[in-house]
């Protein structure tokens, strides 16, 4: 038995709580995996996973051992990274998770530049709005705007991005031009951006100078996604309130018209977020400080 790669195995199905995903995450076959598994049992003389046709729990015996040979493992990759790092080019395998409009007008276009720099690296894209288990997904790192209430997660800021507040000139010509927020709560029809994680509208949000106003009404309609968020204002659905960078193209050809401009809202922050127990491994620290250097330019 190769009891560093069983470790390594065992890990993985703890923090993937499926055999399936963590072969998948190892690139091997779930047979292979699980006869790793079983051999570091054998080993050890204790149960270190139940398991069910449905689901996989970690045994008294199992958590400890993984809460022991985890150290191990950080400390090992950590001796491999301090020798590798001054050697040789950061190379292997990315996984990053990144909202729709932030990946298609964002990070996409600059990614050119970041595969150009770093020819080893390759990368593969989960591209969605919705809330993902970075340790059980093994996701390296996730791109996120808004508030950060996960305290279990580390996270870098990478820049503000502008929001803007818009519908098409047909809707306009129809509902009129609103001169002020309120105005919005009076006959208008809104296009409101779900969350993902809760369900909730995100209400309309506006500024001027120290003066701040929220305006949560009824929505026509709700979209949980950025791209058809955007497709549903330039629908001429209603008002949409969405990043600056994605309506910019619209804006520009007069597709959408933008309002209340003097009330835009504060600046959207924008993080990089990886887990805290998680290695930072050299190709994932030269992307982050990348995103840090590239990104705010096309915010």
């Amino acid at each position: 038995m190769n009891q560093l790669m069983a470790i390594r195995a065992f890990a993985r199905v703890v923090e993937a709580g499926s055999f399936t995903k963590a072969a998948d995450s190892l690139d091997m076959p779930n047979a292979s995996l699980s006869k790793l598994v079983q051999e570091l049992e054998a080993h050890l003389g204790v149960r270190l996973l139940q398991r069910t046709t449905r689901r996989v729990t970690v045994t008294p015996e199992g958590q400890h051992y993984y809460d022991k040979t985890g150290l191990i493992l950080k400390e090992l990759e950590d001796v491999d990274t301090s020798f590798s790092i001054s050697r040789s080019k950061p190379r292997g395998h990315l996984r990053i998770d990144v909202g729709g409009s932030t990946a298609r007008d964002v990070l996409i276009p600059a990614l050119p530049d970041f595969l150009a720099r770093y020819p080893d690296i390759r990368i593969d894209l989960g591209v969605s709005d919705r809330a993902v288990d970075m340790v059980g997904d093994n996701v390296d790192c996730v791109i996120r705007g808004g508030a950060l209430d996960n305290s279990s997660l580390i996270a870098r800021h990478i820049g503000n991005a502008a929001m803007v507040t818009c519908a098409t000139p047909a809707y306009l010509k129809q509902f009129g031009v609103p001169a002020y927020p309120d105005e919005l709560k009076n006959g208008h029809r809104l296009v409101s951006y779900v969350s993902s994680q809760n369900g909730r509208a995100m209400p309309f949000r506006f500024e001027r100078n120290k003066e701040k106003a929220e305006i949560k009404v009824e929505h026509r309609v709700g979209v949980n996604e950025s791209n058809a968020h955007l497709a549903a204002g330039l629908a001429g659905i209603g008002v949409i309130q969405t990043f600056a960078y994605a309506a910019a193209p619209a804006l520009a050809d007069g597709s959408l018209v933008e309002i209340l401009k003097k009330w835009r809202p504060a600046p959207y922050p924008f993080h990089v977020v990886y887990p805290q127990n998680r290695h930072v491994t050299h190709r994932l620290r030269v992307f982050i400080d990348w995103l840090v250097e590239a990104f705010p330019q096309r915010l």
